[in-house]
């Protein structure tokens, strides 16, 4: 029977078949950073699509259906957006492998989690109360109202 080799690498026991071994463990406070990075390009997405459809939704003007409940909930979301690029700046500032600022770190995650779920509930009501005809069916509507 043929038994594997490994070797050891300082704490990590390495296969010698494994094109990617890790000396090193993994650096917890680059890992953070990537993810705020990556988390931060969503929400710049998002606010982008939401100042998108504010414009339409004021460019429609207030006799348009939900205009209100519009322009209020698009508010909303942006300024939540801000709120959690801000959140994710200050995250990925903030140095994980110093103890004293994990506990920080930690609430600032959670807060900036709880203000991503809140702006995806939101925006699904943008959407729900948003929906347009669009394409062939609006352009039909339009030219031959019933």
């Amino acid at each position: 029977m043929e038994s594997a080799q490994y070797l050891t690498c300082g704490e990590h026991s390495v296969n010698p078949g494994d094109p990617t071994p890790r000396s090193q463990p993994i650096n917890l406070n680059h890992y953070a950073t990537k993810k705020s990075v990556a988390e931060s390009m969503l929400d710049v997405a998002l606010f982008m699509s939401n100042a998108t459809r504010l414009k339409a939704v004021l460019e429609q003007g207030p006799a348009s259906h939900y205009y209100t409940t519009l322009v209020t909930l698009i508010s909303i979301s942006l300024l939540l957006q801000v709120a959690i690029g801000i959140l994710l700046v200050v995250i990925a500032r903030l140095n994980l492998n110093e103890v004293g600022k994990q506990w920080q770190l930690n609430q600032l995650n959670n807060a900036a989690t709880t203000l991503v779920f809140i702006t995806v509930v939101i925006n699904v009501f943008i959407t729900a109360f948003g929906a347009h005809k669009t394409g062939f069916l609006a352009a039909r509507t339009s030219r031959n109202p019933l």
